[in-house]
Order: structure tokens, then C-alpha cells, then sequence
């Protein structure tokens, strides 16, 4: 693991860009973060009872692992936005922010008179508004509630994954929660880039949902073109053979050669180059349609070897393959080291960014924040004096540092 040393900040990408976080759990914390990776200003707003991620079974020196892992390089507050002085606050944040980010229940904001269409695009008409939730304010299931799991299951990403023998499977990573976290990162950059030419603020509308069935390819074109609704696939792919995992001597191993000339380097590397030109495989929909037979002839071929050694070897021999590796072995993993993807602060532990600019590179400038822990400066900055901060604080409209609402 390369560790990353406490860095200064290099002005970065979207530096000068003011983010106010409302949002809590996966998407929208992803978000503001890589936005703040990239050099703009986050402050997340919390409610009394802080993220839901605050309170977790599985701890690192004190801090919720779920939490930590998106939410570095923030700045910390909470409001009770149901009260005046929460209200106010939050609107102080907004005269100089750029972008609104929040995931509540649609409707929220509107009950407690922040709508964006009626307040916050009349009061502040430069502002980008940014919403994520789990179906989108309207339609059949609008305003809604809604989790990663649900969208997995209504958007069919459950059908086509796991096995035929055990059926559709959840994705064991929320894939729907993250990919909806970089939807709304690009929604914001769209908007931000339209608003150089108009001066006006938007809203987005970002929905898991959505999100779900924009995921489903190839599935979704081949149901288009075939009418036959595609079911779990396993580890395999419906288009190209082999494409699997295979079981090696001390582990699993995953190998694609997927084209003609791809394959004839595989059965060349194991000595049996007859293969090649076997017609039950020297095509991609020959190989396709004799893919178990196929799969047989290549398992005992593969299990003699060690799993990394035989990867690494068909890997110089220009045929794509991996080991298949456990979370600790992928991130101890030499390249992830070069590629600076686990990163470490002090005692923090975080994975880098991927998105890596040749000028305006990513970094890391503070660790994730305690509940409340900048509330005095963020408050400070906004104007309010000693005694004002201190009125916020006694009577809970702004939760002081530490104090999470029971």
C-alpha cells in the first residue's frame, strides 16, 4: 500500500466550487466526495440525529467504517431544519453555494418551505439543485422510499444476476446506489457547464431507479431484439465463450477470450492448439453454442496450475485473464498500490480516487469529520457571534459538536 501523506491543496479541478451536502447514507455522500476529492468545498449538513451511517457494527479506531469511506475531505454541521434558526442557517450556506445535493423523500424540502421551484430557484437563481432518490418525485411509484436492493429488484439487476441453479441474486455491492452517485456527479458538472452560458441554476433529478434499468446492458438490448427475457447468468456471459471462472490449483481464476485470435492464444498456451480449428470452437458463436462442452475440455487444463502464475502467464501471452482475489488480496495487490487506490492518513484508510487528471490531481485534505465537529467555524464564517453560536447550540437548532439527538 503507497501511503499518501497529509496533502495541501493543489487547487484542484473544481476548486472555488461551493457544495452544500444534505445527503446521507451512500449516493449523495459519494458524491460530495468525489467532488471534494477534486478540489471543491463540501460542507455536509446533518440531521439532529446525524447519517445513518454514524451508527455502525463495524468500527476503525472509533469511526463508522461505512461512513469514513465517503466522506473525507468535508466539512461538518448539523441543523434541525424543521426549526427557524436550522432554516436560517441553511439558507446563510446557500448564498454562496454552487450546488445543493440532498437525497430526502421527495417532498421534503416543500414541508418545510425550501422547495427548489418555489423558494430556492427564486432566492438564489445561480444555485444547482441535485436530487437523488430511490423512484424520482413522480409516476407510479413517485415519493416513494427507496433502497439499493429495492431498485436492484424492480430494474430486473436481480433477475440476470447469481446462478440458474439459485435463482437472481442481490449484487453483494449497492451498484445502484453508486452508480447513482457518479449519475448525479456528471447531472452536476452538466449543469454547471450549461450554466457558464446561461448564468441560470437547474435541478436534477437523479433516481436509483432510473439509475437500475440504465445499468441493464447488455440485457436490456437483448430482450429488446429477441423478446426473450435473459435469466441469471453465473459467472459466464450470453454473447461470447469462454468468458468464466475456472477453478486453478489453489484458487479460482477468471479467463475471457472472447475473439477468435484471443482463443487460439489460450489452447496454444496449454499445448493444444488443434482447438483452434475444431468447428465446434473456431468461431465466437461456434464456441457460444458449445460452451459447457468447451468449459470441460479447458477445466482440467487450467486446474494444474497456480491461479496468480497461471494469470500472469496468460496475461503475457495477450490473453485477458485475473486471479480471482478477496477484498484484502485486491488491495494489497501490487498494482493497487501503483495506482494509489488504497490510501492511507494518519490512521485513515480510504480508496484513492479514480479519476486521475494529469494536471489537477485528486487529494486528500482532511480525514472524515466527527458529528458537528466544524459546526463553530462553519457558523463563525456565516457571521453569527459567540453567543448566537452558543443559543443554536443550547437549544438544538444546530446540534453541537458530539451531541447526536437520541
Amino acid at each position: 500500500m503507497k501511503e499518501v501523506k497529509e496533502a495541501t491543496p493543489n487547487g484542484g479541478a473544481l476548486a472555488g466550487l461551493r457544495v452544500v451536502e444534505l445527503a446521507t447514507v451512500l449516493a449523495g455522500p459519494l458524491c460530495g466526495q468525489t467532488l471534494a476529492d477534486h478540489g471543491a468545498t463540501v460542507i455536509k449538513v446533518e440531521p439532529p440525529a446525524g447519517d445513518q451511517t454514524r451508527i455502525s457494527i463495524h468500527n476503525v479506531d472509533g469511526q463508522p467504517a461505512y461512513f469514513s469511506g465517503v466522506n473525507r475531505n468535508k466539512a461538518c454541521i448539523a441543523l434541525d431544519l424543521s426549526s427557524p434558526r436550522g432554516k436560517e442557517v441553511l439558507l446563510r450556506l446557500l448564498e454562496t453555494a454552487d450546488v445543493l445535493l440532498e437525497n430526502f423523500l421527495p417532498g421534503t424540502l416543500e414541508k418545510w418551505g425550501l422547495g427548489y421551484h418555489a423558494v430556492l430557484s427564486l432566492r438564489f437563481p445561480r444555485l444547482i439543485h441535485c436530487s437523488i432518490s430511490g423512484f424520482g418525485a413522480d409516476g407510479p411509484l413517485g415519493g416513494r422510499p427507496g433502497y439499493d436492493a429495492m431498485a436492484q429488484a424492480y430494474c430486473g439487476l436481480m433477475s440476470v444476476n447469481g446462478s440458474k441453479e439459485a435463482g437472481g441474486t442481490r449484487h453483494g455491492i449497492p451498484i445502484a446506489d453508486i452508480a447513482s452517485g457518479l449519475n448525479a456527479i456528471i447531472g452536476i458538472l452538466l449543469a454547471l457547464n450549461e450554466r457558464t452560458r446561461s448564468g441560470r441554476g437547474q435541478h436534477i433529478d437523479v433516481s436509483l431507479f432510473d439509475t437500475g434499468l440504465a445499468l441493464q446492458h447488455p440485457y436490456a438490448a437483448i430482450w429488446f431484439g429477441s423478446g426473450v427475457a435473459p435469466g441469471p447468468v453465473g459467472n459466464g456471459h450470453p454473447d461470447v465463450a469462454p468468458y468464466n471462472k475456472f477453478a486453478a490449483k489453489n484458487g479460482d481464476i477468471f479467463i475471457g477470450a472472447p475473439k477468435d485470435i484471443q482463443f487460439r492464444r489460450l489452447v496454444q498456451f496449454f499445448g493444444h492448439p488443434e482447438l483452434g480449428d475444431d468447428p465446434r470452437f473456431s468461431t465466437t458463436h461456434a464456441r457460444v453454442a458449445n460452451k459447457e462442452a468447451l468449459e470441460q475440455l479447458l477445466a482440467p487444463l487450467i486446474a494444474q496450475y497456480d491461479f496468480e502464475v497461471l494469470s500472469d502467464a496468460l496475461m503475457r501471452a495477450q490473453v485477458a485473464a485475473a486471479p480471482v482475489y478477496s477484498i484484502p488480496q485486491a488491495f494489497q495487490a501490487a498494482h493497487t498500490a501503483h495506482r494509489q487506490m488504497h490510501v492511507r492518513v494518519g490512521n485513515y484508510q480510504g480508496i484513492g480516487n479514480p479519476i486521475k487528471l494529469s494536471r489537477s490531481k485528486a487529494t486528500i485534505r482532511s480525514v472524515p469529520r466527527g458529528f458537528a465537529e466544524d459546526a463553530r467555524a462553519i457558523l463563525s464564517e456565516l457571521g453569527y457571534n459567540q453567543s448566537e453560536i452558543d443559543a443554536m447550540f443550547s437549544d438544538g437548532s444546530v446540534p453541537a459538536p458530539g451531541a447526536i439527538a437520541g
